[in-house]
């Protein structure tokens, strides 16, 4: 098992720093003219590296480099409600039942802190003994699985938040490997966790009762994001210097890639919709919006700043774009009234939009 706990002392949280009023700005806007901006505020903490959104708490939270905080925001307005040391860089973030459970980085520890987002206050940490790398909660809140990478290691620790026990789960290593992100499905019983190696990368299926490595699915080029939908789908977003960006459509239990997508530039993150209908791909200086039956792209939202990360409502009908200027953007989105079920991906005509660029399938 590998070493959890690095430090006899929780860090303590830094001194609470005060919200202030939020500075409205231009934000990002779409090309569909059925996407409405509601809100754009700066929230001048510099770059936000992580947002989530908790539909039942109403609140939207940020991860804020430049002064190791989050700030807690109304979900509509966001207008700000709290902003919270960690006495650390926040890395990766979840959220769930009037909880943040936040990654840090400090000179002297890495820790996961858990954060009361109603009363805007540090309630509780998990020390670790290295950095995380991404993070996957559970429906319920329960239980919060993280990935971490080491020099020698990788491995994924397993928090149940109810009990305050932790666990890992021991990855295949070779040197040079790095757990790029985790996704738990709907029902918590499977993880799938993306690694990238000198060999290439793989996705890998984990059942989360036994801790036991069931499946591995290898890839080419390095892992940026993964997101797993209700219908039995992972989207892997890849991208390297030589190919572009490109999703894998991965049917996970036939452990198969269903289809592939080139999406071009350089991606770093990749979100999909509630519905599984829509997959929101952060790209340099755009956030791409895909239809996950037609392949297609049917949509651009662009602004004065570079993306840095999105998030989408549990409902679907709110987005969240944040970028590395410190701004955060609340978008409306027009509900699907596509089946929610899984459909093989159909040859259909593409959108005839002349202001959205078509993507191109990978051969």
């Amino acid at each position: 098992m590998a070493k959890i706990f690095s430090r006899k002392n929780a860090p303590a949280a830094a001194a609470k720093p005060t919200a202030g009023p939020a500075t409205a700005v231009a934000g990002v806007t779409a090309n569909d003219p059925e996407v409405s901006t509601l809100a754009a505020v700066a929230v001048g903490r510099g770059p936000v590296g992580d947002v989530a959104v908790d539909q039942a708490a109403g609140v939207v939270v940020t991860a804020n480099h430049g002064n190791g905080s989050i700030s807690v925001l109304d979900a509509e307005t966001l207008a700000p409600r709290h902003l919270i040391g960690l006495g650390g860089a926040p890395q990766v973030l979840a959220v769930a039942e009037d909880r943040a459970y936040v990654a840090i980085s400090a000179t002297k520890y890495d820790a996961v802190m858990v954060v009361d987002t109603a009363a805007g206050a540090v309630i509780g940490s998990y020390p670790l003994a290295f950095s995380a790398t991404s993070m996957s909660l559970t429906a319920d809140g329960k239980k919060l699985f993280v990935g971490r990478t080491d020099d020698d290691s990788a491995d994924v620790v397993v928090i149940d938040v109810t009990a305050e026990r932790v666990g890992t789960i021991t990855l295949p290593y070779r040197p040079g490997t790095s757990v790029d992100a985790v996704s738990v499905d709907a029902e918590g019983r499977r993880l799938y966790v993306a690694t990238t190696g000198l060999a290439g990368s793989a996705l890998l299926t984990v059942d989360t009762g036994t801790g036991r490595v069931l499946r591995r699915l290898r890839l080419a080029s390095p892992i940026r994001d993964l997101a797993v939908t209700a219908e039995g789908l992972a989207y892997v977003l890849r991208s390297d210097r030589r190919h572009g960006g490109s999703i894998d459509i991965i049917d996970v239990t036939a452990n198969q890639v269903a289809d592939t997508v080139l999406v071009g530039g350089a991606p770093t993150q990749l979100t999909v919709s509630p519905d599984g209908t829509r997959a929101y791909v952060v790209d340099y200086d755009r956030v791409a919006v895909f239809d996950t039956l037609t392949t297609e792209l049917v949509d651009e939202l662009t602004g004065d700043g570079r993306p840095s990360c999105v998030a989408v409502r549990a409902d679907g009908r709110r987005l969240y774009v944040a970028d590395y200027a410190g701004a955060v953007t609340v978008l409306d989105v027009p509900g699907s009234a596509l089946p929610l079920r899984y459909t093989p991906f159909l040859a259909t005509e593409p959108i005839a939009r002349p202001d959205v660029r078509e993507l191109s399938r990978a051969v």
